[in-house]
């Protein structure tokens, strides 16, 4: 049961993220300080920071946590699933994990269009895929004739990563006409079959 503190914690978190990214979308994320974030949301900058760790977490949310519950979510995969399905299953967790569809179209658009944020962004997600390579090794498991024993499940999650980004690029860039997923399995099959 939610405690009286955490759902205030949350409103005040959530009124904080509604306020920056609105600002951003007004003025530009580089435009926008976390100054005008706080006095617009009605708290101290101070406090801002203990709900948001940075700027960046404003839109990025909590990649850390984000990339534990992928990993997790991969772990808890039938043994009989491929890699392949059981990354596409972790995906589909983390992309409504934190936010509804609309917030979600509104964050990665703002996460493609500047550079700042895009390029931690790659650098967050390539930590991401340095910890799924285990993961997805342990389920494609050894055998005759199998590479290297990283380089299958290096290549794969690094597929799957390009795929998923490329489908969240296109979805945004599309104002969310398309369907994320569909987009994704798009992707995934202009590569696997044309190998």
């Amino acid at each position: 049961m939610t405690t009286l503190w955490e759902r205030s914690r949350q409103v005040a978190a959530q009124t904080v993220l509604d306020t920056a990214v609105r600002l951003f979308a007004e003025q530009g994320y580089e435009q926008t300080t976390i100054a005008q974030i706080a006095r617009e949301a009605g708290i101290s900058q101070r406090s801002l920071f203990r709900y948001f760790g940075t700027k960046e977490d404003l839109v990025c949310g909590d990649q850390e946590a984000l990339g534990e519950l992928l990993k997790r979510t991969v772990e808890q995969q039938p043994a009989e699933m491929s890699a392949w399905d059981a990354l596409r299953a972790g995906f589909e967790v983390i992309l409504t994990a934190n936010h509804p569809p609309e917030r979600a179209l509104e964050l990665s658009r703002l996460i493609f269009d500047t550079p700042s944020l895009r390029s931690r962004y790659i650098e967050k997600r390539l930590r991401w895929q340095a910890e799924l390579v285990p993961v997805v090794r342990a389920r494609l498991g050894d055998g005759p004739g199998r590479p290297a024993p990283d380089t299958q499940a290096k290549a794969i999650v690094a597929t799957v990563f390009a795929c998923i980004d490329t489908a969240t690029e296109l979805w945004a860039g599309h104002d969310g006409r398309f369907d994320l997923a569909d987009l994704y399995d798009q992707c995934l099959a202009a590569v696997r079959d044309h190998g």
